[in-house]
């Protein structure tokens, strides 16, 4: 194997998981950063109406962002069993499945966007005075959909053969272009959100695009060649549906969910709603750094189930457990401190500090809890179970979120009382997950 890639299947699995997922955690931080660069200049050089016209967009473009990483969830899994077995046959087929599923899927989620943003801002309330903003920038945003398609497919390759550093330089590259166009777009051209959207898309292209192109160069049994991508398999494309659709189809439902959570922030002022989008920031930057333990430990226990190693499936899940929480939790307890320095990044305006503080120091403590969940889903996943893990999100923190906006919120009318439901959410959710995996474990090494 390559020494730029790895054999998750021998070694310390406490050093080679933190190895493994500290330059995903850097991509995924920089992914993050790179588009608080957008909220960062419209809130510094255009004003709080920009900064709530796009914060007003976020659950729409994680909805859109969710199905994709969600597909990329199945591919890298599928990968890491066939990488952990051997089996260059299933490598070969795999990969280049995968790679004709994923454009497809992105250029249909990126028809989809443009065709529905308007109806569903307007079945959200948004307001009156920032919809026409939000839509522009929805519209050019959803065009770069087959750019991050291309982009989660050749990430999820080289994770699932242990090479996060690739992926990593690739996405720095295309960061920085994008906060070089954000300014340029604003400051020179005196775009507003059109500008940061190009920047955007742009960005998202050309870490998509290289990463692909260097598969086809790639010395690995994981290589991509154009006669191949002219046959895709049927059978493994299914396969990967059958995991991809599921994961992409929960972090939509999430996504869904999240936005009752907007429908309510949107029954109170215009000042809160931009308050409320610039402490958003701080969910993805938490949620995204912490996910670079759950990729670990879906390409760490798939490697090593393809190479029947029971014990290390196991220890794959509880350190990446362990991992995971221990980073949501110092996160949150520098948001707690910080809070008002971070979101100074996003506005000057005093007024919209204090409502994004609100948000803050709620979530703050909060984040960490959502390692149990989020991981023993991965972990699901991992073990091929991918159907009944959605369900259960689906009713614990999808159902259950929407049934208290409805009820407690509706009763108190308090932003306390629409945040909490993060927490209370993620523990029940979480403890139903953690049941279904001890029971789907045992079965499946039953059978190694």
């Amino acid at each position: 194997m390559n020494r730029k890639n790895s054999d998750l299947t021998s070694g310390s699995l406490a050093s080679q998981i933190l190895i493994f997922s500290l330059p995903l955690m850097l991509s995924n931080a920089l992914q993050v950063m790179f588009n608080m660069a957008d909220l960062a200049v419209l809130g510094q050089y255009v004003g709080s109406h920009a900064l709530g016209a796009v914060g007003s967009t976020t659950i729409l473009v994680s909805l859109f962002t969710g199905l994709l990483i969600g597909m990329g969830t199945g591919i890298n899994i599928l990968a890491a069993v066939a990488i952990g077995a051997k089996r260059r046959k299933d490598i070969v087929c795999t990969v280049h499945t995968a790679a004709v599923v994923s454009l497809i899927y992105g250029l249909a989620l990126s028809i989809l966007g443009v065709c529905f943003t308007r109806p569903i801002l307007e079945l959200l309330h948004t307001k009156e005075e920032l919809i026409d903003d939000a839509v522009r920038y929805l519209h050019i945003y959803c065009l770069g959909m087959p750019g991050t398609a291309l982009y989660n497919f050749g990430n999820a390759v080289y994770s699932a053969a242990g090479n996060t550093r690739r992926p990593l330089f690739f996405l720095t590259l295309a960061g920085a272009v994008n906060v070089i166009l954000n300014l340029f777009f604003v400051l020179v051209m005196h775009m507003t959100v059109e500008g940061v959207a190009v920047a955007s898309i742009t960005s998202q292209y050309i870490s998509g695009i290289l990463l692909v192109v260097t598969l086809f160069f790639a010395k690995e049994d994981f290589q991509l060649q154009l006669s191949h991508l002219q046959h895709m398999d049927g059978r493994k494309a299914k396969q990967i549906l059958g995991i991809g659709l599921p994961a992409g189809c929960q972090n939509a439902i999430f996504a869904l969910a999240n936005l009752f959570i907007q429908y309510g922030v949107n029954s109170f002022d215009a000042t809160l709603v931009s308050g409320n989008s610039a402490a958003t920031n701080a969910d993805a930057l938490v949620y995204d750094t912490m996910a670079a333990f759950y990729t670990a430990c879906a390409s760490f226990m798939g490697q090593n189930l393809g190479a029947k190693k029971r014990e290390r499936v196991r220890n794959s899940y509880l350190i990446c457990l362990g991992y995971s929480f221990g980073l949501g939790l110092g996160i949150g307890l520098l948001l707690e401190l910080f809070g008002r320095q971070f979101l100074g990044f996003f506005t000057t305006d005093a007024a919209v500090v204090d409502a994004g503080m609100k948000r803050l120091t709620i979530m703050g403590f909060s984040y960490c809890i959502s390692a149990f969940m989020d991981c023993t889903i991965y972990a699901n996943r991992a073990l091929g179970k991918s159907v009944i893990p959605m369900i259960i999100v689906i009713l614990g923190s999808c159902v259950f979120r929407i049934a208290w906006v409805y009820t407690i919120f509706a009763w108190y009318q308090t932003i306390p009382s629409l945040y909490l439901l993060y927490s209370v959410s993620w523990t029940l959710t979480a403890v139903a997950e953690i049941l279904y995996f001890r029971q789907v474990y045992r079965k499946r090494m039953a059978l190694l």
